[in-house]
């Protein structure tokens, strides 16, 4: 029997699939142990735990819902997944689709500020780029008056919500940005694909296998480019330059937006003072992460600010300040018991890009 087997088949049944996984996963691991990663426990093991957390999201991508025959909108990046500078103030959800297929959404626009649909070419941890096939946002949807809409997704041009896809699309990204989380509420989506029964495919060995493959591959491949972002970030150690425009287009990144992302390294007295002016623009934030780019815990400390939370001086300006203790700042940025880390400031469709000023100063001295 196993000389009718497809070479990928017999990786299968004698466990070579599982232990090249598991290989690639405790490779992983060594780059937290990298000569240039900070030592301490606190460090270590949050980047022992991103390994975990990235494991988490490529599977549920990969191994659970990667049939674009039953597409699911799921949430792999979120609070407790995070990756590359996630932004606090984004919903993330994204499905697995293909050009070969046409998909509706239902959904209900809710009050979130931004809400956004788009598709693009290949899937993650393919190692192509992901090249977009179209976008849609909200401000040109055809909504009825209870909120509900629906949009076609497909390859050929349908009169009303149309999101246009190619032959080679198969990834469905849906973005929402809050301004005021507390108090808006997300858009209520659901996607079918036109024509099936909502079934999966049947169970298939070997698509499994790749998932499990890609999905190791994913979480080597995010930690050693996410380690070496930091370590590059340090160069600018306490300021805010701006990364190269092509650099986030090829992360990932959207390209209306700019991006300045840094290392921040602190005393337990000290505390990084940040000035700007923001410009007109639909957007902006600042976030402080650690140092595998995660961004600290939202949920429960001020770790972030945006355009709507901000507290602004007179003249239009803010000032945001990153220290361990608050002494009554406005704009205060927790650092959640850390001593050093990354952070992001975004400029978000803004008709120019002022570069943030910092300075360290001691506690005592504000």
């Amino acid at each position: 029997m196993t000389d009718e087997l497809s070479k990928e088949e017999k990786q299968i049944v004698d466990g070579t699939v599982w232990n090249q996984f598991c290989d690639t996963l405790k490779m992983a691991g060594n780059v937290v142990l990298g000569p240039n990663t900070p030592s301490d426990p606190m460090n270590r093991m949050e980047g022992f735990r991103y390994l975990s957390r990235v494991t988490r999201a490529a599977l549920q991508t990969f191994v659970e819902h990667n049939d674009p025959l039953a597409p699911v909108l799921q949430r792999v990046v979120h609070e407790t997944a995070k990756m590359g500078a996630d932004h606090p103030d984004n919903y993330y959800e994204n499905a697995a689709i293909s050009g070969e297929h046409e998909y509706r959404i239902r959904g209900h626009r809710g009050s979130v500020h931004y809400l956004g649909f788009f598709t693009q070419r290949g899937n993650y941890g393919q190692g192509r780029g992901m090249p977009p096939t179209g976008y849609l946002e909200a401000s040109s949807l055809e909504i009825e008056p209870d909120g509900s809409f629906e949009i076609i997704l497909s390859t050929e041009e349908k009169p009303g919500n149309w999101l246009p896809m190619e032959k080679e699309t198969g990834t469905l990204i849906v973005r929402q940005t809050f301004l005021d989380r507390e108090n808006e509420t997300i858009a209520d989506l659901q996607i079918e694909r036109i024509g099936g029964d909502g079934r999966p495919s049947p169970f298939d060995p070997v698509k499994c296998a790749e998932g499990l493959t890609t999905s190791a591959g994913l979480v080597a491949g995010a930690a050693m480019m996410f380690a070496s972002w930091a370590e590059n970030f340090k160069k600018g150690t306490n300021e805010l330059p701006r990364m190269p425009q092509e650099v986030s287009n090829q992360a990932g990144g959207v390209s209306d937006i700019a991006y300045y992302h840094s290392y921040w390294k602190l005393a337990p007295d000290d505390a990084l003072v940040i000035e700007a002016t923001p410009p007109e623009c639909e957007h902006w934030n600042f976030q402080l992460n650690n140092y595998w780019m995660e961004s600290l815990d939202y949920r429960y400390y001020p770790i972030h600010v945006n355009k709507h939370t901000a507290k602004y001086r007179p003249d239009g300006s803010v000032r945001v300040v990153v220290a361990a203790q608050d002494k009554g700042f406005d704009n205060w940025i927790d650092t959640v018991g850390h001593e050093e880390g990354t952070m992001c400031w975004r400029w978000v469709r803004a008709n120019e890009h002022p570069e943030p000023q910092t300075r360290v100063v001691k506690l005592s001295e504000l």
